[in-house]
């Protein structure tokens, strides 16, 4: 018989201010442990060097985090031309370094190839798998080895300011699984100065931006405190960007035992879209619209459903 997991039945997103530091992995078991919660996860990681929002998922809200991975997402970071590292951060050591310093104008010009869709090898030291091994450990052990290029949509990259003659400061949206350290890698290449990131921060993931965020302090204050789940969102909250469709009461029955159920059509839903259903104001189920019903594919159990 497994194990019941301790804590209480809790579900909904708390966005989180991360610190530079900590893993998104402590932040996550500190929101868990700080909620009292069953269930928790993230919706897309962080460098611990890195800082911004993460965001977390609590209970029933954790089978929404695909959508919240899938969203576009902004980073504005700086990086240092003149140096490249092993890491693609600061955090590495200096392996190249050169002299030149390219203009404004060269840097600007330089951004175009990385938009749209490109192809993008992630850094050495990432959580990439390479035959099952962590890439980032089989750079410690100094092993020889190639990360194949992934794709990666970039939205926009551009120069925000350009703080000296070593530094510039960017900011950029992409899709899920693209790597800052190495956007900044090969444009340093590009530019034939060579670069890696030095700060590096998440400003907003789908629906979810850093104004009004968590921060780490009263995470820390008012942990375990009932003041603690005024921060506590909606579980829809993470479905914004997915259509809705009311359902009926037996509609909701059915697709709350797995089942296809009734839905009120609207405007903007096509057959063989993924929306949700609602329920007097709650989620009720994701699933694929098909000719006035939604095929659940994924259904909420939450508390006090009429």
């Amino acid at each position: 018989m497994a194990r019941r997991r301790k804590g209480r039945d809790i579900s909904g997103w708390v966005i989180v201010d991360k610190p530079s530091g900590p893993t998104s992995t402590a932040v996550v078991n500190k929101v868990r442990w700080a909620f009292d919660a069953k269930k928790a996860g993230h919706a897309g990681t962080l460098d611990p060097a890195a800082t911004g929002l993460l965001a977390i998922a609590l209970g029933e809200a954790t089978k929404t985090v695909p959508y919240v991975t899938d969203a576009l997402k902004a980073y504005r970071f700086t990086i240092r031309l003149g140096q490249a590292t092993n890491t693609d951060d600061a955090e590495g050591e200096v392996i190249a370094e050169s002299d030149a310093r390219p203009s404004d104008d060269a840097i600007r010009a330089a951004l175009p190839p990385f938009i749209g869709d490109i192809m993008q090898v992630p850094p050495k030291y990432s959580a990439v798998k390479i035959d099952g091994e962590r890439a980032y450990a089989l750079a410690r052990d100094e092993e020889d080895f190639e990360i194949a290029a992934r794709p990666l949509y970039v939205d926009s990259l551009e120069m925000i300011s350009r703080p000296d003659a070593d530094h510039a400061v960017l900011e950029m949206v992409c899709g899920k699984g693209g790597y800052v350290r190495s956007i900044a890698r090969d444009l340093g290449e590009a530019l034939g100065c060579r670069a890696h990131v030095t700060e590096l921060r998440r400003v907003w993931s789908g629906p979810f931006e850093t104004e009004g965020a968590l921060s780490w302090e009263e995470l820390e204050e008012k942990a375990r405190t009932p003041e603690l789940d005024a921060h506590l969102r909606p579980l829809q909250d993470g479905l914004v960007d997915l259509p809705m469709l009311p359902c009926t009461p037996e509609g909701a029955s059915r697709m709350r035992n797995g089942n296809p159920g009734m839905v009120m059509a609207a405007a903007d839903v096509e057959y063989g879209d993924t929306a949700w259903a609602s329920y007097q104001g709650k989620p009720v189920a994701i699933g694929i619209y098909r000719s006035g019903e939604l095929h659940p594919a994924r259904v909420f159990n939450l508390p006090d459903e009429a």
